[in-house]
Formats: C-alpha cells, structure tokens, sequence
C-alpha cells in the first residue's frame, strides 16, 4: 500500500516496509505488532517511520526528526492514514467471510 502524506505542502510517499518496521523498532523497542491501536504516539511513530523508509527508498530528500515529524501532522493527516492502513484488514475479513459455508441451520 503506497500513498502520500502532506506535510507543509508537499507530499512525501508513505508505505509500510521492513525498513519502517526496523525503524519502528529502533525507536520505540517495540515490534510492530505490538503497536496499540488506540496509541496515538505509537502510531504517529510507525507513520514517521513508514514516511521515513519510503522517502529513503525513493531517494527523497526527509529531513525532519520525529518531533519536527509530529509538529507538522495534522490529526486529519493521521486519521486518513489510519483508514487507510486499516482499510486492507477489513477488505481482507470481509473476503474471509463470503470464502466461508454459510452454517446449515436445523
């Protein structure tokens, strides 16, 4: 999933990678999968990281340290994320639902 996150006007590609997920990591001491939804600074963390891994990987110039980061993402900019980042779950789950018999009723 790519996508592009605004930041003081510009836009700056966002993708989950392993890169994100080592940095994530780095960061916090934390995997990944631990990360509690309802955790805005964790998730506002894996965000700079998943922004960070794909502008490096993408050979785009990010400067920004995490709090420079944070100080410019709106909580509209992280909702869309969110959504965005959820979004692939529920398709998913919804997919598992219609592969699945429909349970016989006596």
């Amino acid at each position: 999933m790519n996508m592009n996150i605004p930041i003081n006007g510009e836009q700056y590609p966002c993708s989950p990678s392993m890169g994100a997920m080592l940095r994530f990591k780095k960061e916090t001491g934390k995997e990944v999968t631990e990360i509690d939804s309802g955790s805005v600074s964790e998730l506002c963390v894996y965000l700079y990281c998943c922004v960070a891994s794909a502008c490096h990987r993408e050979g785009k110039e990010f400067n920004l340290s995490l709090m420079d980061f944070a100080d410019r993402v709106t909580p509209e900019d992280m909702a869309g994320w969110q959504r965005s980042i959820m979004a692939p779950v529920a398709d998913e789950d919804e997919v598992e639902k219609k592969s699945q018999p429909a349970s016989a009723s006596s």
